[in-house]
C-alpha cells in the first residue's frame, strides 16, 4: 500500500514526545480505538527491540492480531517500528515517527505507515481498508497532541501479558 503520512504539531518539547514514543506501552493510549488487546513481548518496553502484540478492529478484518517492534530509536528525532499482521503474519507493516521543532517550542510530529502484502487477495484488503486506516491514524495523532498538551483522554497502557 501507498505510504500514508500524518503531520500535528504538539506544544511540548522534542525530547519529552521522543520519550513518551520511545516507550511502547504508551501507544496504546493513544491508538485504543482501532489497535486493542495490547501485550508487550517483554517486560522493557523502551528503546530498541521493545515490541507489542495487538488486534486491529478494522471492518471486515478477519486475521486482525499484528505486533511491532522498534527497531530503530535514534534521539531525539526519529523511531522507527516494523511489524507483521494480516493472516499467517504475511504482511508487513512500517511506521516512522519524525519529530522537528517547530517555532515557540512547538514540535512537528510526522507519522509514516505503509504495509506491504504478500499476495493479491492481501493487496485487495488493503486497498479496501485504505481509508479507514488513514482516518484512525489521522484520530490517533489527534489524540497523542490532546494528551501530551493537555494531559487527558488517556487509554490504558499495554503490560506484558495483559497483567497491571
Amino acid at each position: 500500500m501507498e505510504p500514508i503520512t500524518v503531520t500535528t504539531t504538539i506544544s511540548r518539547p522534542r525530547e519529552e514526545i521522543f520519550d513518551y514514543l520511545a516507550d511502547v506501552a504508551n501507544h496504546p493510549e493513544f491508538t485504543d480505538h482501532y489497535l486493542v488487546d495490547w501485550h508487550l513481548t517483554r517486560e522493557d518496553s523502551l528503546g530498541t527491540g521493545a515490541g507489542a502484540r495487538f488486534r486491529v478492529k478494522a471492518p471486515l478484518n478477519r486475521f486482525s492480531w499484528a505486533d511491532m517492534t522498534l527497531a530503530e530509536v535514534q534521539p531525539p528525532f526519529r523511531i522507527v517500528h516494523r511489524g507483521r499482521g494480516g493472516k499467517y503474519n504475511r504482511t508487513r507493516m512500517l511506521g516512522v515517527y519524525t519529530l522537528s521543532p517547530g517555532s515557540g517550542g512547538t514540535t512537528r510530529v510526522q507519522y509514516t505507515y505503509e504495509t506491504e502484502p504478500a499476495l493479491l487477495s492481501d493487496r485487495l484488503m488493503e486497498g479496501i481498508s485504505r481509508g479507514w486506516t488513514r482516518r484512525q491514524v489521522t484520530k490517533s495523532m489527534r489524540r497523542l497532541r490532546t494528551i501530551l498538551e493537555e494531559g487527558r483522554g488517556r487509554g490504558r497502557r499495554a503490560s506484558v501479558a495483559g497483567r497491571d
